[in-house]
């Protein structure tokens, strides 16, 4: 089962690391990542630019474009992770792992993926 961990935080602190505090957390979590990458179970990785380079289109008659994520929560989503994972409790302890690699106080949603478009020589 392949999970979507998604990492939420607070950008504002995010965004104010310095160049070597980022540099550092990135390190921390380059090897949670090198050890599932090496273990054949790591997808694709993204770190989202901040919400202020979002656009949110909102559903109805006519669909409306929107400048600005308009999420109401004090953490904004600041990336994802695609990892495969036999069971939820493989997941969690994913999602351990990168939370101790992290210096934030944000939090990690784990959700399963039932579809998805597999890279080329993967099955679904």
């Amino acid at each position: 089962m392949l999970y979507a961990i998604l990492c939420y935080d607070n950008e504002d602190v995010v965004c104010s690391w310095t160049k070597d505090e980022d540099a550092a957390v990135m390190a921390k979590l380059a090897v949670v990542q090198d050890k599932l990458r090496k273990e054949g179970r790591l997808g694709p990785v993204a770190r989202l630019l901040p919400t202020t380079a979002a656009t949110t289109v909102r559903k109805g008659a006519e669909p409306l474009i929107l400048d600005g994520p308009f999420a109401e929560t004090k953490e904004q989503l600041l990336g994802f992770y695609i990892v495969e994972c036999e069971t939820l409790d493989d997941a969690v302890t994913v999602a351990k792992d990168l939370a101790k690699a992290s210096s934030s106080n944000g939090s990690y949603e784990l959700r399963p993926i039932g579809f998805y478009a597999a890279p080329e020589g993967r099955a679904p």
